[in-house]
């Protein structure tokens, strides 16, 4: 694990700044097979006078050559207020799968629990959920049916589980469990319908462990530490 790392090659563009950074998806998961892809998520700071201009930086950066995304501090913020199932990951992977983690990223780790809250969390997963089941009927019988399928049931499990708990567990129990789900959607997509539906059902009658409302004010001190850290000029 990296602890500070001024810049990051992604694809053409060299991105400084990295916060934190690991990888996610099926490795993360415990669902790659031989052939998978290896997912990287991470977070950045622009300089923070170049947000002060007429022509702000770009907010994102993604390339498929390496796969990897890399979102500006700003925004990934306001992704995983909203309960954004696939940026929340980034603070929530098991330690040795960060490959960069600076002081500024800790911070963010140790202030998660801030993001979170009960219907944007619950709409998010649910949502989430909802486009893979709508992703594999419409491509049913294809080869990336059973990959749709993993994805909506594990964005179900985990998505209950921090509704229910206020806690995320990227990995999953029974990865074996998951592949042969996805084997059986494959053969009959009533399957991943019956699922979904099963987990509305569980969402509606759970009690969230959640509150109301993200806090948003440590949120909004850690981002003006990260202003202040990167602002040249400053004292």
């Amino acid at each position: 694990m990296t602890r500070i790392r001024a810049g990051q090659h992604n694809g053409r563009v060299t991105v400084q700044n990295i916060l934190l950074s690991g990888i996610v998806g099926s490795t993360a998961y415990g669902l790659a097979r031989e052939g998978s892809d290896t997912d990287r998520l991470g977070m950045f700071a622009a300089p923070t006078e170049s947000l002060l201009g007429l022509h702000t930086p770009r907010e994102s950066h993604v390339t498929t050559a390496p796969d990897r995304t890399l979102h500006e501090a700003a925004k990934w913020c306001r992704l995983a207020l909203g309960g954004n199932p696939t940026v929340m990951e980034l603070v929530w992977l098991p330690d040795e799968l960060y490959e960069v983690r600076t002081p500024l990223g800790d911070e963010l780790i140790g202030i998660r629990g801030a993001f979170l809250s009960a219907q944007r969390v619950k709409d998010a997963y649910l949502g989430y959920a909802a486009q893979q089941f709508r992703k594999l009927e419409s491509r049913a019988g294809d080869h990336r049916t059973a990959k749709h399928a993993r994805h909506l049931k594990r964005l179900c499990h985990q998505g209950l589980e921090l509704y229910t708990t206020g806690r995320l567990t990227v990995r999953v129990e029974d990865p074996d469990e998951y592949h042969r789900f996805g084997d059986s959607v494959a053969a009959d997509p009533s399957c991943a319908r019956s699922l979904l539906a099963r987990y509305e059902h569980a969402f509606a009658e759970s009690r969230s462990a959640l509150p109301d409302r993200p806090d948003e004010a440590p949120v909004e001190a850690w981002l003006l530490r990260v202003r202040a850290e990167f602002y040249a000029t400053a004292a």
